[in-house]
């Protein structure tokens, strides 16, 4: 069995990216499909052998640019990213002891990124390991982080709740402490709690940070790591394709 088992989420269309047809991860990011920069930094981590990534609009172009080296799992219907790692369950279930989440359309993420996710995980020997993000500001490239969900601790500097921003009181949205999901958990109680998931949101999805009020609720204790800013960085609209291109 895997120690850890990546899985990388590129079911998306980019339906904020006007005039594009690609599916998002494919959209070129100097001169290269925006998932080719993840998954090289996951070939070069040493942490997984052959990723999963989850596919679904105009799936077959995906799998026709990226090749054989990968498992490819179809998410026909794009319901949030909860729904989007349930859909592996009957590819991975039993087949490794961990599994991380990352996103296709994130090309900052490094090598040494991802080792630190899966090394805290291990080390930690917590049902849940997050990475987190703190920003002096929500000024110029950071201002995207004015989205994310805050992070709130205890007294003993336990991640106690993630405040997401339509949530948050004007005190809350000043922390500076924000959530870019990037994920590693214990497999067996994944699978268990991914049933466990509301989609009684606005846009009727099923979002895996729900996972973590859920772990909440069960008196669990969640493990961090603290990441480079720009390493939590994506593309969801073409003002942010063009804000990460300046940053190269």
């Amino acid at each position: 069995m895997n120690k850890i088992q990546i899985v990388v989420l590129a079911a998306g269309y980019g339906k904020r990216m006007k005039g594009i047809d690609l599916p998002k991860v494919l959209i070129s990011f100097n001169g290269r499909p925006i998932i080719k920069y993840l998954l090289s930094a996951i070939k070069e981590s040493g942490v997984c052998d052959k990723p999963v990534i989850v596919v679904g609009h105009k799936a077959e172009k995906v799998k026709e640019i990226l090749g054989p080296d990968y498992t490819y799992v179809l998410q026909a219907e794009r319901l949030g990213t909860g729904h989007a790692v349930a859909v592996c369950r009957d590819e991975l279930q039993g087949k490794a002891d961990n599994i991380m989440v990352l996103y296709g359309d994130h090309p900052f993420v490094t090598s040494g990124m991802i080792r630190k996710l899966a090394e805290t995980h291990l080390a930690e020997n917590k049902i849940l390991t997050m990475a987190t993000v703190r920003i002096p500001d929500f000024d110029g490239w950071r201002q995207s982080f004015q989205d994310f969900g805050r992070i709130a601790r205890d007294a003993g500097s336990r991640v106690s709740r993630i405040v997401e921003k339509k949530d948050a009181t004007p005190e809350e949205l000043k922390i500076k402490e924000v959530n870019p999901s990037y994920f590693c958990f214990k497999s067996d109680w994944l699978w268990t709690n991914l049933d466990n998931i509301k989609n009684d949101n606005v846009q009727g999805e099923y979002y895996l940070t729900d996972l973590t009020g859920i772990a909440f609720g069960q008196g669990e204790e969640i493990a961090t790591v603290e990441i480079e800013p720009r390493e939590a960085l994506g593309v969801n609209t073409e003002k942010q394709l063009d804000s990460l291109r300046e940053l190269v």
